[in-house]
């Protein structure tokens, strides 16, 4: 009796370890988000991506498809007079592309991941990046990006990494995650730049 106990514990130990690490009730349209014990759910991968050490696509702020050039010429709301658009799928990258709560992180989420969680650089399946622990415990995982700047790609190599917020700054400017291996903080800069989008969702 005790040996079939033990069997059955080790077999369900190892059953346990191929199993996906969140539950399928955390899918969104077929998107998988995290709580970490923040106001809003984050998703494990980048707009465009299929794992959470992917990059995913490029976008300038404001605008909802990659392209090959990243100008502030062919700016769609570069000098555009903008409120937070978080949730519009016209102008938001997340909702556009994933639908159903998905959307841009605002600037005050942004500000909430930098401030109430840890973040540890970190090696994921020979990607660089951090490890951002929420309060709760749980975790995701963003990979260095590189972004583009016209036509150039800056690659992610580099260690700089760059995530549009839905805030705008000013007139030109908008709010973004900007991380390296020694710093992660909220700033901002023209809205051409083609970055990374990780959604978030209530």
């Amino acid at each position: 009796m005790k040996k079939t106990f033990l069997i059955s514990i080790i077999f369900g130990c190892l059953i346990g370890f191929s199993q996906p690490l969140y539950s399928q009730d955390n899918i969104e349209n077929g998107h998988e988000w995290v709580d970490l014990g923040l106001s809003v759910k984050w998703a494990t991968c980048n707009v465009g991506a299929k794992t959470p050490e992917a990059e995913g696509n490029y976008y300038a702020w404001g605008e909802i498809v990659p392209k090959d050039n990243y100008s502030i010429e062919n700016s769609v709301t570069y000098e555009q007079q903008m409120d937070d658009f978080s949730g519009n799928a016209q102008y938001d990258a997340a909702t556009a592309n994933w639908g159903g709560d998905w959307r841009m992180p605002t600037e005050t989420e942004m500000r909430e991941l930098v401030n109430r969680c840890t973040w540890e650089w970190t090696t994921q399946n020979d990607v660089k990046g951090y490890k951002v622990t929420g309060p709760n415990g749980n975790s995701i995982f963003l990979p260095v990006t590189g972004y583009f700047t016209g036509t150039t790609f800056i690659s992610g190599t580099c260690g700089y990494s760059n995530y549009w917020s839905s805030t705008p700054y000013s007139n030109d400017n908008a709010y973004y995650l900007f991380f390296y291996s020694s710093s992660h903080r909220v700033l901002s800069n023209d809205r051409n730049y083609g970055y990374a989008v990780r959604p978030v969702r209530e």
